[in-house]
């Protein structure tokens, strides 16, 4: 009788433990073997920016085109906004709208009402620097945008009034970013949101993570050790879990298959991060994404390098895929993904 209570006592302990650190983890994530891929559609557009409503998924890239796949009814509606060829690489949504925000100079930022799809312009800002890279919104009201420097510190707008009018951050309330130092516009995931906390990652002379704990209120820089120093080196995509465990990837966008100092995690909120899987898995990632109900322990990344999985929380990774033509990934549930690149949205079912 002893030596079965004791360890039935001691597995409870052990579960209840583990149930107040974290109820999210689990001691037996799904592990994938294979991938099954369907072709949602192809068109003349490249596309790093998704979004995922319902039966709907939002998107937005080249020549000024954006619109939706309906899930549902397996059709896509593609729409042109702008007769001026804008690049559209951040998209946002709240409850009753879609945005979207192109590269370059000058910057547009459309507000489109999902149902009628009627447009307006509702920031515009004009500089031989600007180039904005990512935008989120934190909940129906407040969202944020973010891009390269002009003057010392990153451009920050944020919206309070559901994205109506947004006002830019003054640098006196920002970190200092050094010269050379910015954002790559790659999958839309420089910005990434759990409940008040926003992280923002950067890449190129210095490759950082900025802070702010209060929806943009005030904001911290912590340092990584990911790859640095060149223009296109630094970290290029992010994902958190929750509000500790973090993952940054990217590397050197000009040594595609170089597999160290691209990838690090954080279990700390992002204060503290550490390199992971040296020499092993992809090169240059575009995107990363936790898998849903995974504990932490399932990620997907896209890139240069094809599709790769893991979970373990990053410590071993195996290739689903050769396929290097894929921009951005987000999960539906956690067995199914949508992803996007060059000319085509796909459809990733988990095996």
């Amino acid at each position: 009788m002893k030596k079965i209570l004791f360890p039935f006592v001691l597995l409870l302990l052990i579960v209840s433990c583990k149930s107040q650190s974290n109820s999210n983890i689990l001691e037996n994530p799904k592990t994938f073997s294979s991938l099954s891929i369907d072709t949602l559609f192809k068109d003349e557009i490249s596309i790093r920016a998704i979004a995922i409503a319902g039966n709907k998924v939002w998107y937005a890239g080249s020549k000024s085109k954006y619109g939706y796949y309906d899930l549902e009814k397996k059709q896509n509606n593609l729409k042109t906004i702008s007769k001026e060829n804008l690049e559209f690489r951040s998209l946002a949504q709240n409850d009753s709208s879609l945005f979207l925000l192109n590269v370059g100079s000058p910057a547009f930022l459309y507000k489109i009402d999902k149902y009628n799809l009627s447009s307006k312009v509702v920031y515009q800002e004009d500089h031989e620097k600007v180039f904005y890279d990512s935008m989120q919104f934190w909940n129906d009201k407040e969202g944020i945008a973010m891009g390269d420097p002009i003057a010392n510190c990153l451009s920050i707008i944020i919206t309070r009034d559901g994205g109506n009018s947004w006002k830019k951050i003054s640098c006196e309330n920002l970190p200092t970013v050094v010269s050379a130092e910015a954002a790559f516009a790659a999958s839309n995931t420089n910005i990434v949101i759990k409940e008040n906390n926003t992280w923002i990652v950067t890449g190129g002379k210095e490759a950082n993570v900025i802070f702010s704990s209060d929806k943009g209120k005030s904001w911290k820089k912590y340092s990584t050790p990911i790859i640095q120093g060149e223009a296109m080196t630094g970290i290029f995509t992010a994902d958190f879990y929750d509000t500790n465990q973090g993952f940054i990837s990217g590397g050197n966008y000009e040594k595609l298959t170089q597999n160290y100092g691209n990838k690090a995690h954080t279990v700390d909120g992002g204060k503290t991060w550490d390199l992971i899987a040296e020499n092993e898995g992809f090169g240059y990632a575009s995107c990363v994404q936790y898998i849903p109900n995974s504990g932490g322990k399932g990620l997907v990344t896209v890139g240069a390098s094809g599709i790769y999985y893991s979970n373990d929380a990053g410590k071993k990774w195996k290739q689903l895929s050769t396929n290097a033509n894929l921009y951005t990934i987000r999960f539906i549930d956690e067995n199914t993904a949508i992803a996007a690149g060059k000319n085509c949205m796909l459809q990733l079912r988990f095996l």
